[in-house]
Order: C-alpha cells, then structure tokens, then sequence
C-alpha cells in the first residue's frame, strides 16, 4: 500500500517553494544550522531529503552532502535543482552506506514519515563515524498524537483554544491532507525514539524545542510558540560505542 508519497511529490513541491515552509524557515532551519556550523562536518547523509533544500544548505557550508529518499519523485526534482549534487532514490532502513563513514547523519522532520523507525535509526547509528552526530529534526509528540488534519486544535465552548491529544503512548499511522497533499505519518512518543537511540550506544549531546522566529510573520510564529511544535536533538556516536559489545 502507498504511503502517498510519490502521488503527492509535485504537491509538496509547490508547497515548499525555494525556501521551504513557515516551520521549517521560520522555527527550524536557524537552530539546525546552528548546530551544523559548531564542527568542521566534511561528509553528510541528509536521510528523507525530499526535494534536496537541507542538502543544499549543507553543502552551501562547504558540506558533501549525499541525499537519499524513497520517492523517486523529489529525488528527479532535487537532482534538477542541483545538478552537481548526490541524490539517491534509497530507503532509511537500508542504507548503501558502510559502516563508519560518515561524520554527520541529519534525519529533518523525516522520522514521522518512517515505517521502521528501529531500523532507520540502526542504519544511521551504523554509517557514522566515532565521534560522528546524528542531527534530528521531529514533530513534537503532542503535535504528532493529535489529530493532524486540525493541527491539534479545537476550539472549546467558552470560545478558548486548546491544543487537544490521545493515545499518546501508543505508536500508531495516520492520514494528513493539505494544500494537495496526502501522506502517512507516524507517531511515537518520546520515550520509544529514545530508547532506540539510546540501544545504539548514542549519546544525547543536545536537545531543543526551538521557538519561532517572529521576523517571518509574528502572528504566525506566536501560534507556533504557543506549545512546542518541533524538537532538535543531537546524538554523538561515541569512541567505543558500548551497543556493539
């Protein structure tokens, strides 16, 4: 069964434009970079790339950059935008890596797309170096266990807003349509990501729930702050890493 993906490719294409979404420019980009610039990075895997603008921003920083995702569409859509640049039509939880060789693994809000969330994060603890950082960009659970095509809020009786969740222990799939879109996304709660980064012997180096930046548009970024939408983690691959005994 398709998970929308590649019927939705020029649809989410159209709705990223040059310079991606309000959450992305606006909440995101800006701590991701952050954290990229804090190390002399030589070779990246940007994991669930889309149509290739983080794997552009990397490499703009000086960064080889590979970029892999299953949808063959925004793969011939990034390759177009950067001829020069290394993309790949390959899946998280198989990847054409060996071990070791890499010193940065960026997973940007492609976790909740993910079916083997244990899998792609073995594969990505797998590719990096000792001493290498795996950068994670994800939807925060309360976001996640809401009812995304609301975007989490209802309005109550008395007129108030509030951001409403269920079943947020529970792992579990769902349907999100806008602007032309139709895609499945995941959900996990925390502690389930954590554990599996945790069984490969990882490190958590950083962990942010970054506020929106309110020069892109204030009233937008408020609702953005008004509960953590994103969090950033940073996990390093330690010398010896303990998962492999």
């Amino acid at each position: 069964m398709s998970d929308g993906w590649q019927e939705s490719a020029q649809a989410w294409i159209a709705s990223q434009g040059d310079e991606g979404d309000f959450g992305r420019r606006w909440v995101m980009d800006a701590p991701m970079l952050e954290r990229v610039r804090r190390r002399p990075f030589r070779r990246a895997l940007d994991v669930g790339c889309g149509e290739g603008r983080f794997c552009r921003m990397l490499r703009a920083h000086g960064i080889l950059a590979v970029g892999i995702d299953p949808t063959e569409g925004l793969i011939a859509h990034a390759r177009t935008l950067d001829p020069e640049g290394d993309y790949r039509v390959e899946a998280a939880e198989a990847l054409g890596f060996q071990d070791g060789t890499l010193d940065l693994v960026v997973s940007y809000l492609s976790l909740i797309d993910i079916p083997d969330a244990a899998a792609a994060i073995r594969e990505m603890a797998r590719v990096l170096a000792p001493g290498g950082i795996l950068l994670i960009a994800n939807l925060a659970g309360y976001n996640s266990a809401a009812d995304a095509n609301e975007l989490g809020w209802t309005t109550l009786p008395d007129g108030r807003r509030a951001h409403a969740m269920d079943h947020y222990l529970e792992e579990k799939v769902g349907w999100i349509a806008w602007k032309g879109i139709r895609i499945q996304n995941w959900h996990r709660p925390l502690s389930t990501y954590m554990t599996l980064l945790l069984n490969q012997g990882l490190r958590l180096t950083h962990f942010a729930e970054p506020r929106a930046d309110p020069g892109g548009d204030p009233v937008r970024a408020a609702h953005y702050d008004r509960a953590p939408w994103f969090m950033l983690m940073e996990w390093e691959k330690p010398a010896f890493n303990p998962a492999s005994g």
